[in-house]
């Protein structure tokens, strides 16, 4: 095999390492450190460009939003359970990131497909009415909205209101935006028992807005979380105990 053939098999556009230089899109990194923010940096990674403020700022407050969750949630409690193991703080939060699935940490993922399949339906229709109708039609269980633990969700409103000042401003379309206040709508009509959007149908439009696609609401979950993560494990290795169980040992059957 020769040179350039091996070159080419690892050809990347997303950085360039050299001796004495590292590069990021192709820009250097001394020229990012101390100017630019990691969120900047992780839009510019995947996007090839540098976000306008307005972008910056949504993605952020998106990314600050699902950072912890308590130990009620399998992600922050396997972690704290793993930290007790004998493992570095590297496995404790694998092992929390790694039970991030369908089911848990998911819905942000899967309500940005819903609002996508939605926006396509809505223009062939012109009728956002209807497309949302057709939509939930075909859905046992909509992502995004309700919550087994919030009767509301409180980090709902603070980024929904970010969304609303960039839309008015134009740094987004507001599509994404109304077409989740229609599911809330529909969802809640004729209900005596409301089931209004959670952190995973307002990050899923803030993604959704800013031309994320889909499978990425879920990546940028698991770096959001993994700060929690990180935290829990290491305030328990802090604590000294050993093969913590889900209950304490008196409970044990």
């Amino acid at each position: 095999m020769s040179e350039e053939e091996i070159l080419a098999w690892w050809a990347t556009d997303l950085s360039h390492i050299s001796p004495g230089v590292i590069t990021l899109r192709g820009r250097p990194i001394q020229d990012l450190i101390g100017s630019v923010s990691f969120v900047q940096v992780l839009w510019l990674l995947l996007r090839g460009d540098m976000p306008r403020p307005r972008e910056a700022a949504l993605l952020e407050a998106a990314l600050v939003a699902g950072v912890d969750h308590g130990t009620q949630a399998p992600s922050i409690a396997s972690a704290r359970m793993a930290a007790t193991c004998g493992v570095g703080l590297n496995n404790a939060i694998a092992n929390g990131v790694n039970v991030l699935g369908d089911v848990h940490g998911g819905a942000g993922q899967q309500c940005v497909e819903l609002l996508l399949r939605i926006d396509e339906r809505r223009a062939a229709v012109d009728n956002l009415v209807q497309a949302v109708e057709h939509e939930l039609a075909q859905l046992r269980y909509v992502p995004g909205f309700g919550h087994r633990f919030h009767p509301v969700d409180p980090r709902r409103e603070p980024l929904l209101r970010q969304v609303e000042e960039a839309t008015r401003d134009g740094t987004v379309p507001g599509h994404h935006l109304e077409a989740a206040r229609e599911i809330e709508k529909q969802l809640n009509d004729g209900r005596d028992r409301p089931v209004p959007m959670n952190i995973d149908g307002a990050t899923a439009v803030i993604y959704a807005e800013l031309g994320f696609p889909a499978p990425l609401a879920r990546g940028f979950f698991v770096l959001s979380r993994s700060v929690g993560i990180l935290a829990h494990a290491w305030e328990e290795t802090q604590q000294g105990r050993r093969i913590k169980g889900p209950l304490p040992p008196r409970f044990n059957p």
